[in-house]
């Protein structure tokens, strides 16, 4: 690292290596992360919540730890943010909802707690869709995200607070959530790594009532694989192991069915798979994908019953008053087509999500790892809820989306990284591992990683 670089621009692992040099300290990597911030939050409304106080006696005492030379870990001293639908004690949830309105966290959600634990800095929480329900970042009670890289257009959901802040370089890392994308979607359209954990490698506690089940994971946003595995060692319930597989067998999938994909993002990923293949790896292609289309087609059904369960239980929030009629349009029609859906019809999601994992499993048997497309289309403009045409063609709002629910509903890892730019936009592609491996889905990226490295700012 150049000792003239900003300390903003530097990832966890540099932070952690001057922390150790002496270099500087964590207080001073908190104030250039809060100052960076404070400089891109009015173009980018990223950042939602503030502690400075409390960021400030947490860098102070991992400073004391650094020059004592008994540092928590790789993270002691770390800034870093979490998505506004995590409880952070002693800060506001609004999971971007007028109905909660007041509503302070009374203590850590678990992942949350395992990073303060291990010195991380929480100074604040990101921007959200209301209930994290969209593929976009926009509220009733604090309006759209921008995207660093243009902030006219959006960065994605449901994590793009936290992704918007981590790209201009307002902290390291970030923890999100993934429910049907809303990590690794994100992380693509801001040239970031996001990682979506086996179902059950994250355990979640104290937190908002789950209206994606265990389908939703916690998991981490960062600008490297490297950092990505460091949180996973924090917030996991095992340690990471990070030894490369060789010769992997790859299947690349271009296209689900008939679904279309931005032609930039097709040839940035064929690309990718030509760049596994050079090193080292079998990938094969497959001409015709239609294996998730049952789930796909379903999958909103989940959350839209979790919300109509959420609105009939308002005790499950804490034994808060909870009135829906402060919902956003979106979310009270969400609500209402839950209230309305039958028995058989969420068991047939739940049915197909299950004959899939089955078909997975089979898949996984011939192959290591799927590549595809992280995002089926590139960025569109912040306010609106997605994108109406692909490639020329008309979509619906989960269009730009078709890749990612699947993992969500086998429970399979899958992580997004970089791997070129579509004029000034970056594009990521998505890798996905067989349930449960997570450690040898991460050693995957990071080699490519390292092969092909895509790390810059935006020119905000």
């Amino acid at each position: 690292m150049n000792r003239h670089t900003p300390l903003w621009q530097l990832d966890a692992a540099q932070l952690a290596a001057g922390f150790r040099e002496a270099a500087f300290t964590p207080t001073d990597a908190l104030h250039a992360c809060m100052a960076r911030s404070a400089e891109v939050n009015p173009r980018l409304n990223a950042l939602v919540a503030l502690d400075s106080e409390g960021a400030a006696h947490a860098a102070g005492q991992s400073t004391a730890r650094w020059r004592d030379g008994r540092p928590l870990g790789a993270l002691d001293g770390v800034p870093v943010t979490i998505k506004d639908n995590l409880q952070v004690r002693g800060l506001a949830t609004h999971w971007g909802s007028r109905a909660l309105a007041g509503f302070v966290a009374e203590r850590d959600e678990l992942p949350v707690a395992r990073l303060r634990q291990a010195g991380a800095v929480i100074f604040g929480k990101t921007n959200v869709p209301e209930f994290t329900m969209q593929g976009y970042t926009d509220n009733p009670v604090f309006g759209p995200t921008g995207n660093p890289w243009d902030p006219a257009l959006t960065p994605g959901g449901s994590s793009g607070g936290a992704v918007a802040l981590v790209a201009a370089g307002g902290c390291p890392i970030a923890l999100g959530t993934d429910g049907g994308g809303s990590i690794r979607r994100p992380a693509s359209h801001t040239n970031l790594v996001g990682f979506k954990p086996s179902r059950g490698r994250v355990p979640r506690g104290d937190g908002l009532p789950p209206i994606f089940l265990g389908f939703e994971v916690a998991g981490p946003i960062a600008r490297s694989v490297a950092d990505a595995a460091a949180v996973m060692q924090v917030i996991g319930d095992r340690p990471v192991a990070q030894d490369c597989p060789q010769g992997a067998r790859i299947l690349f999938i271009p296209r689900f069915g008939d679904h279309p994909v931005d032609p930039q993002i097709a040839q940035l990923t064929e690309a990718a798979a030509r760049r596994m293949a050079a090193l080292g790896h079998e990938v094969t292609t497959a001409q015709d994908f239609g294996l998730v289309e049952a789930v796909n087609q379903r999958w909103p059904l989940l959350a839209q019953v979790g919300l109509a369960w959420l609105v009939a239980h308002p005790q499950e929030l804490s034994g808060r008053p909870f009135d829906a009629s402060l919902f956003g349009p979106a979310m009270q029609a969400n609500a209402e087509t839950g209230r309305k859906a039958s028995g058989p019809e969420l068991f047939e999601l739940l049915f197909e999500a299950e004959r899939l994992r089955n078909t997975l499993s089979q898949l996984f048997e011939r192959h290591d790892f799927l590549l595809t497309p992280a995002a089926a289309a590139l960025p569109w403009p912040a306010g609106q809820t997605h994108p109406t045409r692909i490639d020329g063609r008309e979509v619906g709002p989960r269009g730009h989306a078709v890749f990612a629910g699947f993992a969500n509903a086998v429970g399979l890892p899958a992580i997004a990284v970089p791997c070129g730019f579509a004029g000034h936009l970056p594009v990521g592609m998505q890798l996905v591992a067989r349930e449960g491996a997570d450690d040898a889905l991460l050693a995957l990226a990071s080699a490519f990683e390292q092969a092909h490295p895509w790390q810059r700012f935006p020119a905000l």
